[in-house]
């Protein structure tokens, strides 16, 4: 049977404020692509990211690599801009649709801890 890894609550805690502020983006300026956009530039969603940690339900482990994956790409633009608000700043917003800090932390932690099993030869 495939691994599967539940995001723990401060990881989903960060998902859920990362939806909030989101949702305060769409009110006042265009908030980046919804799940539907991405989608159809076959590209993962934040928000749809964000919906799967706020529920709490097990995540993959291929989910888990995309958001070691995510977070190693945009290391530079989910912290907060100095002088901006965390409802101004959608590099910030998008960072907590991953899980944040957190969500970094924990998928960094499972993957070294599934490659190191796999190099010592046990899946």
């Amino acid at each position: 049977m495939a691994d599967s890894f539940k995001p723990p609550p401060s990881v989903r805690a960060a998902a859920i404020r990362g939806l909030m502020l989101r949702r305060e983006q769409s009110k006042s300026q265009k908030a980046g692509l919804d799940t539907k956009q991405a989608s159809a530039q076959g590209i993962g969603s934040g928000v749809q990211r964000a919906s799967d940690l706020k529920s709490g339900a097990a995540l993959s482990e291929s989910t888990v690599r995309r958001m070691k994956n995510y977070f190693t790409r945009h290391a530079s633009n989910y912290k907060l801009d100095p002088g901006k608000s965390p409802k101004e700043d959608k590099g910030y917003v998008a960072g907590l649709l991953w899980g944040g800090d957190a969500g970094r932390g924990w998928a960094n932690n499972i993957v070294a801890r599934l490659d190191a099993r796999r190099k010592a030869g046990r899946r």
